[in-house]
């Protein structure tokens, strides 16, 4: 991400009038931009192209995302006592077993849609049945159809355990940047790599999110991936290449210039 922004801003001095370009730079993309979802839809509402400069997937540009939703699944029970009383409770940790099952029995990977749940949390104390559970729940989906399908079927758990309750809350919500909104964007990005005598540029589509996917779903073409030439992104031995930093800066230079005077 950083050597995105030395990328950024290297290009843009190489521009005489950068009127007409706004730059927007998060810290909480990681975590769903939560905060910054706003400022970043309120800078892109209209504008003629967003170029992202997340890290590239081994100098592939980044020309389809998925959809990725974030939920937690509050489960409510009743305590007892675990020795003294157990029939008396309503066991939320078993609840949640059961809507794991449910949340799991979502996905659809022959159309690309994921649902897993992921982190449990439960009950209180080892002797008491426990009367909250929670479940966090990452969805991934090629397509906006199926990230409201998963809504809907999260929205329409029930309880198993006869007063056991269960409601699930939406987090963050991301819209897939899908191919048709990066096209013209890449195609542009490639006749530029060819006219500067830079190696084949190719285009990937990849499961995680970015910012990207927000600017794709106001409908503003939206090209991703324009940042760092690497690899083994959040794991050990990620890494970034220098040596591809000038190229990677032309090319944005390139496609900003375009841009600017088509819109003057």
């Amino acid at each position: 991400m950083k050597a995105g922004l030395v990328q950024l801003f290297t290009a843009l001095q190489t521009l005489d009038d950068l009127d007409g370009v706004a730059v927007l730079v998060t810290s909480d993309e990681e975590i769903g931009s939560a905060t910054s979802q706003p400022l970043i839809e309120d800078t892109c509402r209209g504008a003629r192209a967003a170029l992202v400069l997340e890290p590239s997937d081994r100098g592939a540009l980044k020309i389809a995302r998925k959809g990725v939703a974030m939920y937690a699944v509050d489960v409510v029970g009743r305590a007892a006592h675990a020795g003294l009383e157990p029939e008396a409770g309503v066991n939320a940790t078993v609840e949640a077993a059961h809507q794991i099952l449910a949340i799991s029995a979502l996905t659809r990977p022959e159309l690309g849609t994921t649902v897993t749940p992921t982190v449990v949390l439960g009950g209180t104390t080892v002797n008491t049945v426990p009367a909250v559970a929670s479940i966090a729940v990452d969805v991934r989906a090629e397509h906006a159809d199926e990230l409201i399908r998963v809504e809907d079927g999260l929205g329409s758990l029930a309880p198993h355990l006869p007063g056991a309750a269960v409601k699930a809350v939406a987090h963050s919500v991301r819209p897939p940047l899908e191919r048709s909104v990066s096209a013209e964007l890449y195609a542009r990005a490639r006749r530029h790599a060819l006219g500067m005598g830079f190696a084949r540029l190719d285009g990937t589509a990849v499961g995680g999110g970015s910012d990207g996917n927000l600017t794709a779903g106001l409908g503003v073409p939206t090209l991703d991936g324009l940042g760092a030439v690497g690899g083994n992104a959040h794991a050990e031995g990620e890494w970034a290449s220098a040596s591809a930093l000038p190229e990677r800066t032309a090319l944005v230079a390139a496609l900003v210039r375009e841009l600017l005077e088509e819109t003057r």
